[in-house]
C-alpha cells in the first residue's frame, strides 16, 4: 500500500509539474536610428522633370548642392557617393531619353541625380523580433563556461518590410548575455546572380502549379546550365510579343519571379556583423524576409557550415527559401523544391539523420511535419509528426527553429496558437534515431506571455526561431509581442526529465 502511495504521488507530481523558467533582465528594442539607403523611384514621370531641373542648374549649383547633400548625409553610410552613380545609373535610359549624352555628364551631376534616386530606409523602426541563435565559430579567447554566439533577429520596418541583422555576444558561464557594441553603419551586400539549372527550374515552375509547356519551350534552346541574362533577354523578346496572351505572360512572370530568387550575398571585410543586413533582394520577397531559422550544420565528414530556412513574400504569395554561408559574408539564396517545401515554418534538423537531410515542417498550417532528402533543397513526403492536443495549442502547433541534439533524443521547442490567438511555447522530445517517435510533450506551455510581454505589434505572442544549449542549460532567445526581444534561461536536465515523464 505504502508503495502504491508513493507511485502515485510521485505520478501526480509529474503531470502537474510546470519547468522552472528563468527570464533574462536584457531587452533587445528596435532603434529606429538604423537606416540602410535603398534605391527610390518616384515613377519615370517624376523622373524625367526631376533631371530636367538638374539640367538647369550650372555646374558651379550642381557642385554645392551635392556638398550639401553629403555634409548631412555622409558621415550616416559608407561610400555614399557609390551608391548615388549606381542609382543614377539606374535611371540612364531616362536620361537619354531626354536627349541627354550620359556619358558626357560630370561625376558630380552623376551623383546629384542618384542622390534624388536615393532614400533611408528605417530597418528596425516597427520591430525587432523572432530571434534565433546559432555558436559562432570562432570559440578562441573565452574562459571556461563561455561561449560566443551569433544572434538573428527579423528587423521590420516601414511598410512592414523584413530583414535579417545580426548581434555578436558572448554568453558566460552563469548563462548571462553579454552583447557587442553595434557597428556605426549598416551595409548592404553585393549581389551576383548565379547559373540556373534548366531541369530544376522546369521542375520548381510545374510546383508552382504552372503550366510548364510554355515555359519549357521558352527555355529549349538554352544550355542546361545558364545564366540570368541569357532568360530575361528571351523572356523580355516573348513579352515584346503583341500576340502573347495572358495565360502566357503569367507563365513568364512566375518563370522570371523564380530565377530572380537565386542570388549570392558578398558584404565586404571591414564590415561588422552588426553592420550586416540581409535586405529583400529580389521580387519574390519584395514584402519581406521572415523568421530565419538559423543551425549550425554539421555533415558527416565533419564539416561544418550555417543554414538558415525563412519565408520570402512579395506581397501576395510566399516561397520557402533556404541561406548557407560558411563565415557570415559570403551567403548563397536559393528556393527550396519539393511539395513538402510549401507554407512556413521549415527547420532543418543540425545533422543527417540515417545518413540523410531531415527537416520539420508546418506544411497544412496547422500540424508539425517529418520529412527526410538526399538534398538540402528538395523536400518531399512529409509525414505528421504532431497534432495538436492540448488546448494551448488547438489552432496550430509548429516548430520554434531546428532541433537540437541530446543524450536523451532531439529536443524540439514548439510554439502553439490557442483561444484569442495567443502564443506559447512548448517541447517536445522525440527518439534520436528515429525522430517520428515522439518520447514526451509538455502538457503546459514552457513560456506563456506574462502581463508584462502581452502588449506589443501584434499582442499576446512569445515566438522563437532557434535555440540552443550552453552549459547544460537551454538558452531560449524569444519574441515579446512581434516588437522586441529578450531570451530566457531553461535547467535541461529538468527539461528533459519532464518530457520522459510526460507520458
Amino acid at each position: 500500500m505504502v508503495v502504491i502511495i508513493i507511485i502515485l504521488d510521485n505520478y501526480l507530481k509529474n503531470i502537474n509539474m510546470r519547468v522552472p523558467v528563468t527570464r533574462k533582465n536584457i531587452k533587445f528594442h528596435p532603434d529606429a536610428s538604423r537606416v540602410v539607403i535603398r534605391y527610390f523611384n518616384n515613377s519615370d514621370q517624376r523622373n524625367l522633370k526631376m533631371i530636367g531641373h538638374i539640367m538647369l542648374l550650372d555646374e558651379k549649383q550642381v557642385i554645392e548642392t551635392l556638398h550639401e547633400i553629403l555634409r548631412e548625409f555622409a558621415r550616416r553610410h559608407r561610400n555614399i557617393t557609390q551608391t548615388f552613380y549606381k542609382h543614377c545609373k539606374e535611371i540612364k535610359g531616362l536620361i537619354e531619353e531626354l536627349g541627354i549624352n550620359y556619358n558626357s555628364l560630370s561625376d558630380e551631376r552623376k551623383m546629384l541625380i542618384g542622390s534624388y534616386c536615393t532614400m533611408e530606409y528605417a530597418l528596425e523602426s516597427s520591430a525587432l523580433f523572432n530571434p534565433s541563435i546559432v555558436e559562432d565559430f570562432d570559440q578562441s579567447d573565452l574562459e571556461i563556461g563561455e561561449k560566443r554566439i551569433i544572434l538573428s533577429f527579423r528587423a521590420t520596418g516601414e511598410g512592414h518590410i523584413s530583414s535579417i541583422i545580426f548581434r555578436r555576444a558572448i554568453l558566460d558561464k552563469n548563462n548571462d548575455l553579454h552583447v557587442m557594441k553595434i557597428g556605426e553603419n549598416v551595409e548592404k551586400p553585393k549581389i551576383r546572380k548565379t547559373l540556373f539549372n534548366k531541369e530544376r527550374i522546369v521542375t520548381k515552375l510545374a510546383e508552382m502549379s504552372s503550366s510548364n509547356k510554355y515555359g519549357i519551350e521558352l527555355m529549349k534552346d538554352l544550355p542546361e546550365m545558364f545564366e540570368y541574362s541569357a532568360l530575361k533577354e528571351k523572356i523580355n523578346e516573348a513579352l515584346n510579343d503583341e500576340e502573347i496572351g495572358e495565360e502566357k505572360k503569367i507563365i513568364l512572370e512566375d518563370l522570371l519571379w523564380l530565377v530572380d530568387s537565386f542570388y549570392s550575398l558578398e558584404f565586404k571585410h571591414d564590415s561588422d556583423i552588426t553592420e550586416r543586413v540581409i535586405f529583400p533582394m529580389s521580387d519574390s520577397e519584395s514584402r519581406g524576409i521572415e523568421d530565419a531559422r538559423f543551425v549550425r550544420f554539421t555533415d558527416n565528414d565533419g564539416s561544418e557550415k550555417i543554414f538558415a530556412t525563412y519565408t520570402a513574400f512579395n506581397g501576395h504569395c510566399i516561397l520557402p527559401k533556404l541561406i548557407s554561408t560558411e563565415d557570415f559574408y559570403s551567403f548563397n539564396v536559393m528556393p527550396l523544391y519539393g511539395i513538402g517545401s510549401k507554407n512556413k515554418n521549415l527547420a532543418l534538423f543540425p545533422r543527417k539523420v540515417n545518413g540523410k537531410y531531415a527537416m520539420l515542417s508546418r506544411i497544412d498550417g496547422v500540424n508539425n511535419y517529418l520529412m527526410y532528402s538526399d538534398s538540402v533543397t528538395q523536400w518531399d513526403n512529409p509525414v505528421i509528426l504532431q497534432e495538436p492536443r492540448y488546448s494551448w495549442e488547438f489552432t496550430q502547433i509548429g516548430n520554434c527553429g531546428s532541433p537540437i541534439w541530446t543524450a536523451e533524443g532531439w529536443l524540439v521547442i514548439t510554439h502553439g496558437v490557442g483561444a484569442m490567438r495567443r502564443y506559447c511555447i512548448g517541447a517536445s522530445l522525440f527518439d534520436i534515431h528515429d525522430p517520428s517517435k515522439e518520447i514526451g510533450r509538455l502538457k503546459e506551455p514552457l513560456l506563456s506571455p506574462r502581463e508584462d510581454e502581452r502588449e506589443g505589434y501584434v499582442p499576446n505572442v512569445v515566438y522563437s526561431c532557434g535555440s540552443i544549449i550552453h552549459n547544460n542549460s537551454l538558452i531560449l532567445p524569444y519574441a515579446v509581442s512581434d516588437y522586441s526581444s529578450t531570451y530566457a534561461v531553461v535547467d535541461l536536465a529538468e527539461l528533459l526529465s519532464a518530457l520522459k515523464n510526460s507520458k
